[in-house]
């Protein structure tokens, strides 16, 4: 039934990409998805360090109510990343200590929330990943309805069951398992790039004749008058 459903993961990121894509900035994997996705600015790390990576297990449960996520913390593998979408809604939280704690026990990757936390000194003080959108003391209902393991979308990125979701400190981003090859490269090469960059400008001979370049292209005198 839609809207009331549990369903089993048909596919899931393969571990060599979770740790390759360790290694990566968030930000360089995005310009290699032409920064045509995001999870939000709204989405934060609400823990003190610590990257995220791991793959999805999806919730989508009604504001305010978290029965499905207690359901899916059940069902989740060490590693998976519980990624929640909530509508944003930021009334009630979805979760708190007692649950980040049972994750970790779990050996879980990590929560994505699109919507609230509370106990956030217990939270912030570690390395557990959790990004939320917000932050209140009212807890949650437990009744449902709700779905596990269906798509998911927060600002416009589609969550798959199974796919690769990453985060660091400038956010968060999906990587969708039948991508994960051709992004990880591309990202590599990027960073090898910046790489140079970053050489060049302690060398003071970074070229920046591309930004005269630009404003020719857009007929704009790049010298001033």
């Amino acid at each position: 039934m839609v809207g009331l459903q549990i369903l089993k993961r048909q596919r899931r990121i393969a571990e060599r990409y979770v740790q390759a894509f360790a290694t990566l900035p968030v930000a360089n994997v995005s310009d290699c998805m032409s920064r045509m996705t995001a999870g939000g600015s709204r989405l934060r790390p609400m823990h003190r360090s610590g990257r995220l990576g791991g793959p999805a297990l999806t919730v989508k449960c009604r504001p305010g109510d978290n029965l499905m996520i207690h359901k899916a913390l059940e069902l989740a593998e060490p590693g998976d990343v519980i990624v929640v979408d909530a509508g944003g809604d930021l009334t009630n939280a979805l979760i708190g200590e007692l649950m980040v704690t049972y994750a970790m026990s779990r050996k879980l990757g990590g929560f994505v929330m699109n919507g609230a936390i509370r106990d956030v000194d217990m939270i912030g003080a570690g390395s557990f990943p959790v990004y939320a959108a917000g932050v209140t003391h009212r807890g949650p209902y437990k009744d449902g309805p709700g779905e596990i393991n269906v798509p998911v979308a927060i600002d416009g990125m589609v969550i798959h069951p199974g796919d690769l979701v990453i985060g660091d400190a400038d956010g968060l981003l999906c990587v969708p398992i039948d991508e994960a090859e051709g992004i990880m490269a591309a990202a590599i090469k990027k960073g090898e790039a910046e790489a140079r960059t970053l050489q060049d400008i302690a060398a003071g001979k970074l070229d920046t004749s591309w930004i005269d370049a630009a404003l020719k292209r857009i007929g704009c005198d790049p010298n001033p008058r």
